[in-house]
């Protein structure tokens, strides 16, 4: 009878074990190269619900970045992914490497924002963007974000036909520009980013303004596109604050995923912002109050924990 008893309890310790095994909730989050921006968010994000949402593991995922991560979330061979806003509203309304295909996505949280940086040096003569006529320019790199919004604020300032348009990396852009290869050098990215703080470290450098009487009509087309202000002194060479346009980081998941299970993430990560910031300082820009302020419909669980927090 003992013996039957020891084995009895072995057994039930077993389904216990094996069932819990079995609940145990596995996340995985798409981002993009090691070394970009959206790995290091994507892996903090990930320590974050390791270390906080009970009954999950979470891994980052190294990605061709937004566009993949919208097709792969969106037919759910990952739990959720970051992504520039731009895309994200052109998957989910079927537009651009997404058309007449729309993605079943939704929108999680904004996470941080990424700004069309604009810069030049002195000795150029440039002052403002529509100086840029018949100027050289390097746009970013080819088939980038940046480069198609660069793209798009030169037109809507009437000079993008008449640059000579250069399609190089941020460090070759900003090489470039020190070198007196180009006039100007666009980055698309968090500010202060290391390829601008270098140019400002070695030369005298502004950042060109956009204006928003210029933009109406592109923001109006693009209405994913956002103002956004790089506070003065983000660079030592900026004195005042500097207008330019924002494509922000979005966390999104598919339109299919969980309710509770998207609760509990946004859950666990917006109430441990300050763990997370931790792991940059693009990550500190991450809050509650920009949170809801996304392209696309939040996901119910999402859009639960924001209603639930704010009041």
């Amino acid at each position: 009878m003992k013996i039957y008893k020891t084995l009895l309890s072995v057994a039930v310790c077993a389904t216990l074990t094996t069932g819990a095994a079995h609940a145990e909730e596995r996340i995985t989050i798409g981002t993009g190269g090691t070394g970009g921006l959206f790995y290091v968010i994507g892996a903090g994000i990930a320590e974050t619900l390791n270390n906080h949402m009970e009954g999950a593991t979470a891994r980052a995922e190294v990605t061709g970045a937004s566009v993949e991560n919208n097709r792969r979330v969106s037919i759910g061979q990952m739990t959720m992914g970051l992504s520039s806003s731009s895309t994200l509203y052109e998957a989910k309304n079927g537009e651009g490497p997404f058309a007449d295909n729309p993605q079943n996505v939704s929108a999680m949280a904004y996470l941080y924002p990424a700004v069309l940086q604009i810069a030049t040096i002195d000795g150029t003569d440039v002052t403002d963007i529509a100086d840029l006529a018949d100027k050289r320019v390097s746009l970013g790199p080819p088939g980038s974000n940046a480069s198609v919004l660069a793209k798009r604020v030169l037109e809507a300032y009437g000079v993008f036909d008449s640059i000579s348009p250069q399609f190089l990396s941020y460090n070759e852009g900003v090489g470039a520009l020190m070198d007196n290869q180009v006039d100007a050098t666009m980055v698309l990215a968090g500010a202060p980013t290391a390829a601008i703080i270098d140019l400002d470290a070695q030369r005298n450098m502004r950042l060109l303004p956009v204006e928003e009487a210029k933009l109406t009509e592109m923001l109006e087309d693009y209405p994913y596109y956002q103002l956004y202000d790089i506070p003065a002194g983000t660079y030592s060479d900026q004195t005042e604050p500097v207008t330019a346009i924002n494509d922000p980081a979005i966390l999104f998941t598919s339109g299919d995923a969980s309710e509770d299970t998207i609760y509990g993430i946004s859950e666990a990560i917006f109430e441990h912002l300050d763990e997370l910031g931790e792991v940059h300082r693009q990550a500190k820009a991450i809050s509650l109050e920009n949170a809801g302020n996304t392209p696309i419909d939040l996901h119910p669980g999402a859009e639960r924990f924001f209603n639930e927090a704010s009041e």
